[in-house]
């Protein structure tokens, strides 16, 4: 059964790869989704590929440092799309070999772009 560490870095993989059937096969079917800075929440599976599946532009995801145990994983990465770059970290929870929850720190707080109201909830 894979770790916290083996999770987290086929996480980013699939993601890099926009594999969306090796994404989703590492996800719990009731995986919580969260981005603190934005205060947006998405609850489920099907619905976090999917915004991932939506999510616009040509952006990429390199991991710099990929850590874990037997409950969590956390990778520090550069996100880049065309000329904008930033670095972030992601923390994972994990049960039963599944990612049960994500949440994603970026380096300040933003407000969500449009389009994905249908996917998430804000708190």
């Amino acid at each position: 059964m894979p770790d916290g560490r083996e999770l987290a870095a086929a996480f980013v993989e699939s993601l890099e790869r926009r594999d969306w059937d090796a994404f989703g096969a590492l996800l719990h079917p009731d995986v919580v989704y969260e981005i603190p800075q934005s205060r947006e929440r998405i609850r489920g599976r099907d619905r976090y590929v999917q915004f991932n599946v939506e999510y616009p532009g040509d952006w990429h995801i390199a991991p710099q440092v990929v850590l874990g145990d037997g409950h969590h994983g956390a990778v520090l990465f550069r996100w880049t799309m065309d000329r904008d770059s930033s670095q972030a970290i992601v923390f994972f929870e994990v049960d039963g070999g599944l990612i049960t929850k994500v949440t994603d720190f970026w380096p300040e707080a933003y407000e969500p772009p449009p389009g994905r109201e249908h996917l998430v909830e804000r708190w």
